[in-house]
């Protein structure tokens, strides 16, 4: 390990200034990148995920939570900040929320002035991937005490060998390599260890109880992983998606708008192939999960931990004809969520939609954290203990297309027309409901009783014209509440990487 690092641990530990009480809740917050549901806990038919499954049964499984936008920057901001896109003023990669809303207190923060240890490993606001891997990327340094950034075979040694349907593009377009490195030499299993020897030392001086966040960075592109987790996935046993034609024909064209030109290029077996390699990542990263959910154990800490594990957004695998992120569809928006820990239900399945911006005032409450008076999250905390509970009842996500907004290799036919388009998704118990531009570019409806893969678009249909009614009338007021309640558009200062032009529904 690193001496450098070693003694800034220790320094920062033993600070006597911000002591809190010992008997205050840790808080160990994992999150992965580009992870959808497929998880052994979520009833995935092949993803081996032992060590998550086991943080299931003895916590509560969110079955439909949900990001509040569907790319890596907005989702992870808002997140972070307890504020929705358009209100914390961030709805691309590569802004900062400190150049929007400087004076906002992050998640970590809040922790971090209470008095806790706050430490990162890894990816926990936006990174460019590959390519920011060993870096602070788009972090915020005010959030964290200690920040680290090792970078692994997948970074420093594999990338040659990559295969991508765009030679030399790995962070942006489907790519995979098995590669010959073992776990401990890739960038997630060096944070994993690093994770553990932080938990040692956390466990041998309590005088301040920790919020560490370990931000994955598989299953993400290019799905690097080491050779023995692809052996567990044989390839030619890879579904591939039937029917896409079919499917795609009651479609406003904004719900593809997220799809790629040189997606044109997948052959079955290409896809069997990142549908492996994609799969195998799952995996890895959730051995390297264990490690650090065992050192909780073997460190006596697990009794006092508040753990959380979730992903910054969903992932197509060729759903609607579409590969990962930034559709308003189920596998895109929806995202796996489990919480375990002191006064959080055992084995419990809460099926109340919510999001990841309810993860902060939840956390706050829990471990009895000042919060900013503007979070637009709700409290989790009932529902954790009864997940009978139903709490708001629903959740909301976002995309914007066109208008500067078309994804690199988008097809201008499906996507961007020169005109900025806000597209909302509402998810309740029972439905999806979304409406591009307010429902002038377009609506969508999906029964999930009865299609819960989205296939038949009812928005249209005039026996469904009373639901659709209703759930408009509520899509159209909850839109409207994640902008700022004072109505003042984010602050952008000067060298932001984007000005938001933003104007209430």
């Amino acid at each position: 390990m690193r001496p450098l690092f070693h003694h800034l641990l220790a320094t920062l530990l033993v600070l006597a200034g911000a002591a809190q009480a010992a008997q205050s809740p840790n808080v160990l917050f994992m999150i992965a990148d580009d992870l959808n549901n497929s998880l052994g806990c979520y009833g995935h038919p092949l993803v081996k995920t032992p060590n998550l499954d086991k943080l299931a049964a003895r916590g509560v499984r969110f079955e439909k939570a949900a990001c509040q936008f569907p790319l890596c920057g907005p989702s992870r901001n808002s997140m972070l900040t307890g504020l929705y896109p358009n209100s914390s003023g961030i709805l691309t990669n590569g802004q900062l929320f400190r150049q929007t809303v400087p004076s906002q207190v992050s998640l970590p923060q809040a922790f971090r002035q209470a008095g806790y240890f706050a430490g990162r490993i890894g990816k926990l606001y936006h990174y460019n991937v590959p390519n920011s891997i060993g870096t602070n990327g788009h972090d915020d340094p005010g959030s964290w005490e200690l920040e680290l950034n090792p970078a692994g075979a997948d970074r420093l040694t594999d990338e040659p060998n990559i295969f991508s349907l765009l030679p030399g593009n790995f962070g942006g377009t489907l790519s995979w390599y098995a590669s010959p490195s073992p776990d401990e030499k890739h960038t997630d299993g060096m944070m994993a260890r690093d994770a553990a020897w932080v938990l040692e030392r956390c466990a041998r001086d309590k005088s301040r109880p920790f919020f560490l966040a370990l931000g994955f960075f598989r299953p993400h592109t290019p799905y690097v992983s080491p050779k023995q987790w692809f052996e567990g996935y044989p390839v030619e046993k890879m579904p591939v998606v039937s029917g896409i034609e079919e499917d795609q024909k009651d479609l406003p064209k904004h719900a593809l708008g997220s799809y790629k030109k040189e997606q044109d290029d997948l052959t079955d077996d290409l896809r069997r192939q990142a549908l492996q390699a994609y799969f195998a990542a799952i995996s890895y990263m959730d051995a390297q999960a264990g490690i650090v959910l065992d050192s909780l154990d073997k460190l006596g800490l697990t009794d006092n931990t508040i753990v959380v594990f979730t992903s910054d957004h969903g992932y197509h695998t060729g759903e609607h004809g579409l590969w990962q992120k930034q559709s308003l569809f189920e596998e895109s928006a929806r995202v796996p969520l489990l919480m375990a820990g002191p006064g959080i239900s055992k084995g419990a399945v809460a099926n109340t939609p919510v999001g990841l911006i309810d993860l902060y005032p939840t956390l706050a409450n829990l471990c009895g954290v000042k919060a900013p008076e503007n979070l637009q999250g709700q409290d989790l905390s009932a529902i954790l203990k009864d997940t009978t509970q139903t709490g708001r009842g629903w959740v909301l996500s976002q995309v914007v297309r066109g208008g500067g907004f078309k994804r690199a290799g988008a097809s201008a036919a499906k996507g961007d027309d020169g005109k900025r388009i806000f597209g909302y998704s509402l998810r309740t118990p029972r439905y999806r409901y979304t409406e591009w531009d307010e429902g002038n570019e377009g609506r969508e409806l999906y029964d999930h009783e009865t299609d819960p893969k989205e296939l038949t678009n009812l928005a249209d249909k005039p026996e469904h014209a009373a639901t659709v009614k209703e759930l408009s009338s509520q899509l159209q007021a909850a839109a409207k509440a994640t902008f700022p309640a004072d109505g003042v558009t984010p602050k952008v200062s000067e060298g932001a990487m984007w000005a938001p032009n933003l104007t209430k529904p």
